[in-house]
């Protein structure tokens, strides 16, 4: 993706990672329309980028209702002719119990934005890209705890979302014409709204500064933190043990495997 002159909509644009990725991706040459719930915040951001000699537009809404975020493809339709990408950001946490003691209302309403959010923009914009055939590409921001269980405790509801989103995105690059371009953002800790008491996360310039080249080479896995293949390995290494214990690898498994994948989808016919 070729920023200069493009179209891009972030969701969750106003703050944080959204809005160091809306500098970033400015700068580069994109024109920017941010979507988030505040419209003050907005009216702040879009402040902000112009005095970069950013051009933006923004819109208020709510990921979570799809004829929100279609009035928001409307909204980029009508202003810039397309939208070429769109980058899924919008997120929320703060549901911090352990999973047996969820509050099942807070489990739906963070599921809400961080997995049907992400789902009603890549439908949205995905099915009009696909419907014009020009280059376009799709982002979606996901966590590390996407990859492994950073949040090790208390934070069940948060980590299953984010793993979601990883897995939707996987498959939507297989599924995708080939005009879209498919990538997963994979944040580690980064300053934002969410996690502005942490002194040691990134900073979220320097975090865009990381993850925009990365789009721009095409990339799907668009990461940060180098000490994640650290959790990585210690997650896979448990997983590889245990096949290799129990369910090591045969001659022919391959096949066999194969086999019954094409018989299971036969007999769903």
């Amino acid at each position: 993706m070729d920023f200069q002159g493009k179209s891009v909509v972030i969701t969750g644009g106003a703050t944080g990672i959204g809005f160091a990725l809306a500098k970033r991706i400015g700068a580069a040459g994109a024109r920017i329309i941010l979507f988030e719930p505040r419209a003050d915040k907005l009216a702040e951001a879009v402040a902000a980028l112009g005095d970069f000699g950013i051009e933006a537009l923004s819109v208020a809404g709510d990921v979570t209702d799809a004829a929100a975020v279609e009035a928001l493809a409307d909204f980029a339709w009508a202003e810039h002719g397309r939208a070429d990408a769109i980058i899924a950001n919008a997120g929320v946490g703060g549901v911090r119990t352990e999973i047996l003691d969820t509050d099942d209302a807070a489990a739906r309403a963070l599921i809400e934005v961080n997995f049907w959010g992400v789902w009603n923009c890549i439908r949205t914009f995905g099915r009009r890209f696909r419907e014009d055939g020009l280059p376009a590409a799709i982002y979606a921001t996901a966590s590390e705890n996407g990859l492994f269980n950073a949040v090790r405790t208390n934070g069940g509801i948060y980590v299953s979302s984010k793993h979601a989103v990883v897995g939707l995105m996987d498959t939507l690059r297989n599924e995708a014409p080939g005009n879209i371009e498919v990538g997963v953002i994979i944040p580690g800790w980064v300053k934002s709204d969410m996690t502005r008491h942490a002194a040691p996360a990134m900073d979220a310039d320097a975090f865009a500064d990381r993850i925009v080249p990365q789009m721009e080479a095409g990339q799907f896995y668009l990461v940060s933190h180098p000490y994640n293949v650290v959790r990585m390995e210690e997650r896979w290494a448990e997983a590889y043990a245990a096949f290799a214990r129990y369910a090591p690898r045969e001659p022919g498994d391959e096949a066999m495997d194969v086999a019954l994948f094409v018989e299971r989808m036969r007999s769903q016919r």
